[in-house]
């Protein structure tokens, strides 16, 4: 990954370069006197890697209840919708009717409204579906303001923590569980640096003194 930061980083500076030749003598002179700014760079560098993730996580988020996604297909508008997945992880979707998403990837979607569409309605249909807003999860116990918080890809159990105000006096680091989808069932013994899915559960134990 360093690599190809680096290569990175070398494209946008050049690409800045040329781009700045090309609009006014003002920017020629910036770059004489100081060079490009770097913090510009690190945020370029940062909004690329970022759509990598996500991508990568277009590949491994699964859908559930709570989910809101938009399905957008290439010049038909009729086609391009919203819509929040209920209890029952459907959703009515024009000429195909009731899709079951519930325990599908963003990925697979795409798949099913190509498959569904193509032939009967549409020659060669061109599909790009993302979560619009994720389902939430819920952290209780031993932290300051327990409850269900919007969830972001890449959740730690600490960032968790930290949104729901810091753990109480009496919270132990040591009795840390979670469930995964909220079932009880799937207990997982965690840490603080423990992944987080939406539509997790976390509950943080009181420590004996």
């Amino acid at each position: 990954m360093s690599s190809f930061i680096r290569v990175l980083r070398r494209c946008i500076i050049v690409s800045l370069i040329f781009t700045s030749l090309s609009t006014n003598l003002s920017a020629q002179e910036r770059w004489r006197e100081g060079g490009v700014d770097n913090t510009v760079v690190e945020t370029l560098v940062g909004e690329v890697i970022s759509k990598s993730e996500n991508v990568n996580y277009k590949n491994h988020y699964i859908l559930g209840p709570g989910d809101k996604i938009e399905i957008k297909v290439f010049g038909q508008e009729e086609l391009s919708i919203a819509a929040l997945l209920g209890n029952s992880g459907e959703i009515n979707y024009p000429f195909l009717g009731e899709l079951t998403l519930s325990g599908l990837t963003v990925k697979q979607v795409e798949g099913l409204i190509v498959n569904g569409l193509k032939g009967d309605y549409l020659i060669n249909p061109s599909v790009y579906t993302h979560v619009a807003t994720y389902r939430p999860f819920y952290i209780h116990g031993e932290v300051e303001k327990p409850g269900g918080y919007a969830y972001q890809p890449g959740l730690t159990v600490n960032q968790a923590v930290a949104l729901a105000g810091g753990l109480t006096e009496r919270a132990s680091k040591n009795k840390i569980y979670l469930y995964k989808d909220g079932d009880k069932k799937k207990r997982l013994d965690a840490s603080m640096s423990h992944q987080v899915n939406a539509g997790d559960t976390i509950t943080i134990d009181q420590r004996f003194f």
